[in-house]
């Protein structure tokens, strides 16, 4: 279901509490089919001081979201859309945007 969305990817949140705002995608799961919006759906955890964290305490960081509350951005005309997986002359597999008929991958 959400191979059309790749790490770096711009998107909008279509549902939730962060509904209407954008970010980049910064990890994808594909198993789970969840994904991390950068500085989306931050939630603080309760660390026990480690090596990494010498300090402890709570920390803020990105859950994971549903790939379906999500929609995909063209960056060539930048607005929200739905993405048709399809085949250039060359064999190649791209994604292209069904707004503005763009190949998406370069």
């Amino acid at each position: 279901m959400g191979l059309s969305i790749k790490k770096n990817d711009t998107v909008l949140i279509i549902t939730g509490k962060e509904k209407g705002k954008r970010g980049r995608v910064l990890s994808f799961y594909p198993s789970k089919d969840r994904l991390l919006v950068e500085k989306i759906n931050m939630i603080k955890k309760h660390m026990k001081p480690t090596r990494k964290f010498t300090q402890g305490g709570i920390i803020e960081k990105e859950a994971p979201l549903h790939v379906s509350n999500v929609m995909l951005i063209c960056p060539k005309c930048n607005k929200p859309t739905r993405i048709s997986n399809t085949s250039l002359e060359d064999g190649r597999k791209v994604r292209m945007c069904k707004k503005c008929r763009e190949v998406m991958d370069e």
